[in-house]
């Protein structure tokens, strides 16, 4: 064997050494990324539950007392928890695990939500109406939310 055949193995073996370094890293790396994901989808939704339950407590708030103020902290509070998940819809997206038209069905029920939330506002400004209309619409747009990360 010749000096370009001793050369020729010599880089063979350099890059094959240099490629299964750089295999161990990207597993690290990815094992990492995942286990970060996981924990900020967790994080996520102890935070989709938590915004559920001081939605439920506002909603008994707007049943007992129809005022402005109550209707305007529910209202916040819904667009908050739709913003939370709409962007955990939009992660799960991206990282391949959401289901098949998942994201069509999200937005169909965040426009029933809306549709709702108006029917509440209108209820709520009129102060003729009985207060089961607003309990009824209370419960639907709570029941909406839980089916947006269901």
């Amino acid at each position: 064997m010749g000096v370009i055949g001793l050369k020729i193995n010599k880089v063979q073996n350099v890059n094959v050494e240099k490629i299964k370094g750089k295999e161990n890293i990207d597993t690290d790396s990815i094992m990492f990324t995942e286990l970060l994901t996981k924990k900020r989808d967790k994080q996520t939704l102890e935070k989709l539950n938590k915004l559920i339950e001081d939605i439920r407590s506002l909603g008994k708030d707007l049943v007992e007392k129809r005022t402005v103020d109550n209707l305007l902290r529910y209202k916040k509070m819904i667009r908050e928890f739709k913003k939370e998940a709409m962007e955990y819809s939009l992660r799960l997206e991206k990282q391949g695990g959401f289901r098949r038209g998942g994201r069509t069905k999200i937005l169909k029920i965040v426009k029933k939500v809306d549709e709702k939330l108006i029917q509440l506002t209108d209820e709520v400004l009129s102060k003729e109406k009985k207060g089961l209309n607003i309990l009824k619409l209370v419960g639907e747009i709570e029941g909406l939310l839980i089916d947006i990360y269901t």
